[in-house]
């Protein structure tokens, strides 16, 4: 896979057509007219992140991402929990996103005069879709990623364009990209939402053994898809606002899911607002097959490792993919779709409440990260060359904010998974109990299965890896960059 490549699949991630219509009219909501200066801070923020995640991957050349870095930097026991929470994170993010695909598709085929069709049709469909290219080639999906990001990028650029070259509702003023602006909304849940957009970045190191040169195309993919994402969102967030000029918040408060399209359809072309709906559904569908990606590579590390069963640390013999591990994620997606349909559930409340869930697990697991790199360089700063800065100040700045980030979520937890406070509590024991569940593999191992434990988190010193296993993984990396330029 090319840097092109993987930066392309870990933006789909963050889905910005569905971002834009979606989610920064909340930004707007609670952040006013400083909405665009929290997405600038944020965008800082999270490039600060990335200075010590990047730092980590260099001196840590293993595949299993937040897993690898949690384990070298704060224990076996801390990587392995944090390695179950990820894939519970990305599972609730990769199940709420069906069900708002559902959502989204059966709205759009009502708009249009067609008839009333249940979400949980297309929700199948997605996955059916999503599934099955799970199971190729990383490529075939980030050519299909690819088609997308164009067609949503380009979208939400037409309409940057316009909104700014016709002035805005009421003129373009500065004031959004001042501190003052963002002083005067509320701050912390401005900044949460701004935060949550940004997921999906980070699971750059988990294609490592797909990806030629892994030493450059890892760091120019985390921080090609950081700058990208944050400028398109800065960019867009103080277009939007300048539509509505000073009843931009008042429109965000009353109508955010109509906020874009409306916005849209009056400054480029009527016709847009019905386009601007088709590509928030094919923005989901790309989101979907990345989510998908991220969370399968997941399952195979930890097969690798056994801290899962070791079938599913196949690679496929012809597609060199890690199919058994995709197959499983499609089985658990698939299962707990179907418990949703057959509990009637809403699915505008599901996909709140899964993606909000997930995306604090995540948080979570990057304020870890952070301190886990400043715990692992401690005593190899010297070592490796590295200075105070990438491996002490940095990611001590990102686990400060992060840590608070997740901390604020967790006492408004309404203000992400909906409901009144404190009504959905109990989900963040799905959170801990998956972290715990991890904990208690690792003493298990420690004590009944030490040459298991020894090879937890892609420890070099452990000998778990049997020699097909070993074989398999070479083969993976030879294979999928094969002929593929960085």
């Amino acid at each position: 896979m090319s840097a092109k490549s993987l930066t392309l699949t870990v933006l789909a991630f963050s889905a910005p057509m569905a971002v834009v219509t979606g989610f920064i009219p909340f930004t707007i909501l609670f952040g006013g007219q400083g909405a665009t200066f929290a997405f600038v801070l944020v965008t800082i923020l999270l490039l600060v992140f990335s200075v010590g995640y990047i730092a980590m991957t260099k001196h840590l050349p293993k595949p299993g991402a937040f897993y690898s870095f949690i384990s070298a930097g704060l224990g076996k026991a801390a990587g392995l929990g944090s390695a179950y929470l990820a894939i519970v994170s990305y599972v609730a993010v990769l199940v709420g996103s069906y069900a708002f695909l559902g959502l989204c598709s059966s709205g759009l085929i009502t708009s249009l005069n067609g008839p009333d069709t249940p979400w949980w049709v297309w929700s199948l469909a997605g996955w059916a879709v999503v599934s099955s290219l799970g199971y190729f080639h990383i490529e075939l999906s980030a050519k299909i990623l690819s088609i997308a990001m164009v067609g949503e990028v380009l979208l939400v650029m037409i309409f940057n364009v316009f909104v700014l070259a016709k002035g805005g509702a009421e003129g373009l003023s500065p004031t959004p990209f001042t501190p003052g602006a963002l002083m005067e909304g509320d701050i912390p849940v401005t900044m949460l939402f701004c935060i949550l957009v940004f997921m999906g970045f980070e699971a750059t190191a988990l294609f490592r053994d797909e990806v030629r040169s892994p030493d450059k195309t890892i760091p120019r993919a985390t921080y090609g898809a950081v700058l990208f994402v944050g400028v398109l969102y800065i960019i867009s967030a103080y277009a939007l606002t300048s539509a509505y000029g000073s009843n931009a918040q008042e429109i965000a408060t009353n109508a955010p899911a109509t906020m874009f399209p409306d916005a849209i359809g009056a400054f480029v072309a009527p016709m847009f607002t019905q386009i601007a709906f088709i590509f928030v559904i094919t923005s989901l569908i790309a989101a979907l097959i990345s989510i998908h990606n991220v969370v399968a590579r997941y399952v195979y590390n930890l097969g690798f490792d056994k801290a899962l069963p070791v079938y599913l640390s196949k690679i496929h013999p012809r597609h060199h993919s890690p199919h058994r591990a995709s197959s499983a994620v499609a089985a658990a997606a698939g299962l707990l779709i179907l418990v949703l349909i057959l509990g009637q559930s809403d699915s505008a409340k599901v996909y709140g409440q899964l993606s909000g869930l997930g995306s604090i697990g995540v948080i979570f697991l990057m304020a870890s990260v952070s301190l886990s790199v400043i715990a692992w360089f401690r005593t190899k700063a010297r070592l490796t060359g590295e200075n105070a800065f990438k491996v002490v100040i940095a990611p001590l700045i990102s686990f400060l904010v992060l840590g608070f980030t997740v901390v604020f979520a967790l006492m408004h937890f309404e203000l992400i998974v909906g409901g009144a406070p404190g009504e959905n509590i109990g989900l963040v024991f799905v959170l801990a109990g998956s972290f715990i569940a991890g904990i208690g593999v690792t003493i298990y191992f420690r004590f009944a299965k030490p040459h298991l434990y020894a090879g937890l988190g892609h420890d070099d010193e452990g000998d778990n890896a049997m020699p097909n296993e070993v074989g398999e993984t070479q083969h993976l990396l030879s294979m999928t960059t094969t002929g593929v330029d960085e």
